[in-house]
């Protein structure tokens, strides 16, 4: 996809893209299930992790450990000086390289002699390239914001493969890049079925693409829609017994069987899975920039419940704290080499998610008991030796904790809190600090306090330079 996905084309080369026969995967589509094998790289192969849990209030500069220019530029607040893996550039790729597959798809599925036998592989395509296109929008533009969106500049949104070697491209605008990822969310959720996959956790199956809507729909400010995609998300809305069993099964497991399970197909909570190459579970809890004790204490210390997390934390070192859950796994350039690329599997989407996404929604709506609901049956998956009599959350125990006489603000924060202890070192706080327009403030350890404040420039991640030979302009310093 020209410069957009930089690394499908070298720029010495004078030949077009579709000249170059990368894949056999990309010229023969004559069945469905060929073009379903393509779609499973229809999915971000890099990852966000890195940049955006360094970014976030969950980290400190610990004063040692790894140097990763992903990992400190980004609790630095300053542009990100790498294009290897983990960094903007590498994801920004990543996403077009993705969406160029679910195009090339769509179009497959478009001259089939019978589009009718192409339904599924159509909606799946669709719901990847509206995810790939979210993804963009809300880290490399401003987050949606209906007083602002018509104005703000987006990213652009592709709907067909290219056939030029530098095609230009422009932004529009935020609402515009919304419209679109509603369009195709909305035609693609309907044709989407989870036959005809052996491992469908690696696809947009059914409760994946629900999930997806209720996160585009909770960033959208569109309330009573998350509830409704929410509800629709698992058979007889049974979101029990597809959560994590933190303080059950997780328990006893060590820290080797929990990343075994953590991001494996296996687990129900796994909505859906995709393989990232990145360096980030060799380093996790190992950066200069980290996680650290009185960070450790106060995410995963007591709660509005009166107990205390599941979560187990370990450390390597006097600083290097982790929760065991994504791991590397080599993958050898050939099978005798020693050479190659580490990869890590991410869990896009959870059952979690669902839930607080739907809790947080049920609180805009002033549907108090709802969401109550929803965050009572999460404290029961996560807090240790869990009793329904010492650690139900009611409005009294959170106007007691959080010393907020507004019920809806108690409950946001208590939503917003649950969050960051679930997806500690998943890079997720990001988006929700943004969202909420939360000021971060950074110490380094000469002492410097840097802030960074909602509304700044920087808290948008710069489009990488080469993009502009497409035509499109970066993000304002």
């Amino acid at each position: 996809m020209a410069m957009l996905t930089m690394g499908l084309l070298t720029l010495s080369s004078c030949r077009k893209y579709l000249e170059q026969v990368p894949d056999s995967t990309w010229t023969d589509l004559s069945t469905p299930a060929k073009v379903s094998k393509l779609l499973g790289t229809a999915y971000p192969q890099s990852s966000y992790i890195a940049m955006c849990e360094a970014m976030s209030d969950n980290v400190a500069d610990k004063g040692a450990g790894v140097i990763s220019r992903p990992n400190q530029d980004a609790y630095l607040f300053k542009d990100i000086q790498s294009i290897e893996q983990d960094s903007p550039e590498a994801y920004w790729t990543a996403c077009y390289k993705a969406i160029a597959a679910a195009n090339q798809a769509l179009e497959a599925c478009g001259k089939a002699a019978d589009p009718k036998e192409y339904t599924a592989q159509r909606g799946e395509a669709l719901v990847a390239r509206a995810y790939a296109h979210f993804m963009l929008v809300n880290i490399f533009s401003e987050m949606y914001d209906e007083a602002t969106a018509a104005a703000a500049p987006g990213i652009p949104y592709v709907t067909a493969p290219e056939t030029v070697v530098i095609k230009q491209y422009e932004r529009k605008t935020v609402a515009y890049v919304y419209d679109m990822i509603e369009k195709d969310l909305l035609e693609g959720l309907p044709l989407i079925s989870d036959e005809g996959y052996s491992v469908p956790r690696y696809h947009f199956n059914r409760s994946a693409a629900f999930a997806f809507a209720t996160r585009f729909y909770l960033f959208k400010k569109d309330y009573a829609k998350v509830v409704e995609f929410a509800d629709q998300a698992f058979a007889s809305n049974d979101v029990a017994s597809n959560m994590r069993g933190w303080n059950s099964n997780y328990s006893s497991m060590s820290p080797d069987q929990l990343f075994d399970l953590y991001a494996n197909a296996k687990e129900n909570a796994n909505l859906l899975l995709v393989e990232t190459q990145s360096l980030y579970g060799r380093y996790v809890g190992q950066y200069r920039y980290d996680l650290d004790y009185a960070h450790e204490v106060q995410i995963l210390g007591y709660n509005v419940t009166g107990g205390r997390w599941a979560y187990p934390v370990y450390y390597t070192g006097s600083q290097n704290y982790f929760v065991p859950k994504l791991s590397e796994y080599f993958v050898k350039s050939s099978v005798n080499a020693t050479i190659g690329e580490p990869y890590v599997m991410v869990p896009l989407f959870t059952t979690e998610e669902v839930l607080f996404n739907r809790a947080e929604a049920n609180t805009h709506l002033g549907k108090t008991a709802a969401a109550l609901k929803d965050l009572n049956l999460f404290a029961s998956k996560r807090i240790r030796n869990y009793s329904p009599a010492a650690h139900t959350i009611t409005t009294a125990s959170i106007r007691s904790f959080y010393g907020i006489a507004s019920e809806k603000d108690g409950l946001i924060h208590t939503i917003l809190d649950f969050k960051r202890a679930e997806y500690l070192q998943e890079g997720m706080r990001w988006f929700d600090l943004q969202r909420y327009k939360m000021t971060v403030v950074h110490t380094t350890r000469e002492g410097e306090v840097l802030e960074l404040k909602a509304g700044d420039k920087r808290c948008v991640f710069q489009i990488p330079q080469s993009a502009t030979s497409s035509g499109i302009e970066l993000n304002p310093r």
